[in-house]
């Protein structure tokens, strides 16, 4: 889902964000329907730096109930509104946020489950990058095959271990008792559903690796009660399931002043999104290598002004998020959604 949004003086901020319901309840379709008829009013109101203004008359307009509020719409206007924001300052995104500590953002190789021979495959052809998250369905002996496999190939880097809900407490204890040889393991993220965080606060007296929750913590509320129950080592930190930018530094100050550490990633972001992250994580120390996969497995972004050199980002540095969109390209492969 991309964004335009066009100040009265006509300078243009985009922003972007992934449908993808089988992770969270949003579709294109209520994206679009949330951004039409509820977000756009409130913008027609503000001007781009109104960010929290912009959340807070959200958030009442469309109830957060425990958690937020359709948090990837809300992103995909958020990114736009700094884009815009930082054009008409002429300063990068990341100077609106506090600037930025790193020029360089090392990326991790994100690994689907998979037979082993096409684990092996792509765990070659993904060599320069630092570290691999490694996806675990729920099948302890295919899992155990297909994390010995990348760790061959990985040759001492870290692995990160995503199992997206799809364990049991017992049923990890024994993936794990099958695979405490390989040293390099450096945690297990969300391996029971999300809303079970008493099951994560038990797995932390059952196992010896790190667990790390992303589905269970979407905003930094949800992060206070999490340690709260000591139900996490580390937060994986998305801009879509924050809300947005400062949202998600939101989470990760919440993270440091609780003495979690923090994971980067995102949901395979196309080049707007993608920019967008490394403005907010070039200012966060990180676990591990951030796990943006779109430039990994995305034939095109869509945007100019990337670069990325040995799976290592540089952190744009021109006006708001520093790539050139293509709109055209954008248009003239989009699909309408009718409104009724």
């Amino acid at each position: 889902m991309f964004v335009k949004l066009t100040t009265e003086d006509g300078v243009v901020g985009w922003g972007e964000q992934r449908a993808l319901p089988s992770w969270s309840y949003e579709t294109a379709e209520t994206m679009a329907v949330v951004i039409e008829r509820h977000l756009r009013p409130i913008l027609l109101e503000l001007t781009p730096f109104d960010v929290e203004l912009f959340h807070q008359r959200a958030a009442k307009r469309l109830s957060p109930a425990v958690s937020n509020g359709f948090p990837f719409a809300r992103a995909a206007v958020d990114v736009a509104m700094h884009d815009a924001a930082g054009k008409l300052a002429g300063v990068p995104v990341h100077a609106l946020l506090g600037g930025k500590t790193t020029d360089e953002i090392a990326l991790c190789s994100a690994i689907g489950v998979g037979d082993p021979e096409t684990v092996r495959e792509h765990a070659a052809q993904s060599a320069d990058y630092a570290a691999y998250k490694v996806k675990i369905g729920g099948d302890p002996d295919a899992d155990a095959a297909a994390i010995r496999t990348v760790a061959e190939v990985a040759g001492g880097k870290p692995i990160w271990l995503d199992a997206n809900q799809s364990y049991r407490p017992s049923a990890l204890r024994q993936l794990l008792d099958r695979t405490s040889d390989i040293r390099t393991i450096h945690c297990v993220e969300q391996p029971v559903p999300s809303t079970d965080t008493l099951a994560m606060q038990r797995l932390r007296g059952l196992i010896d690796l790190p667990i790390a929750i992303d589905e269970g913590s979407f905003s930094a509320q949800d992060l206070a009660r999490v340690i709260r129950l000591d139900a996490a080592d580390l937060v994986v930190v998305k801009i879509c399931k924050s809300g947005g930018l400062r949202n998600a530094l939101k989470t990760a100050q919440t993270a440091l002043s609780g003495g979690l550490e923090i994971l980067a990633s995102g949901l395979t972001d196309c080049g707007i999104a993608f920019a967008a992250a490394l403005h907010v994580f070039s200012q966060l120390e990180l676990a591990l290598p951030a796990e943006l996969n779109g430039p990994e497995l995305l034939a095109d972004l869509y945007v100019e002004g990337l670069d990325i050199t040995k799976a290592v980002a540089t952190v744009p540095t021109a006006p708001g998020l520093g790539v050139q969109v293509d709109e055209e390209r954008i248009r003239a492969e989009s699909i309408d959604l009718a409104f009724h």
